[in-house]
């Protein structure tokens, strides 16, 4: 699967300012703290980056889509669906 970054990165020890209910919530379901901030961490940098993606390629994908609104795709006369 691909993540978009290394997975066997080194860890970094990191200081975090947390809700301190959800912090003790969290400890007391035994939840590995660590790993939920990293998978919750990696999903926001994913989402963030796709955001931007479209963002810098928006004037790309208008131009597509106006191309095909105004000419079609390549299989309109073939396709049978």
């Amino acid at each position: 699967m691909f993540t978009g970054y290394r997975m066997d990165a080194p860890k970094k020890p990191v200081n975090l300012s947390l809700n301190s209910d959800l912090l003790k919530m969290g400890k007391d379901l035994g939840l590995n703290l660590s790993s939920v901030a990293e998978t919750a961490l990696a999903q926001a940098v994913k989402v963030s980056m796709a955001e931007r993606w479209l963002k810098e390629n928006a004037e790309a994908i208008q131009a597509y889509n106006t191309r095909i609104d105004t000419h079609g795709v390549f299989s309109d006369g073939t396709r049978m669906f």
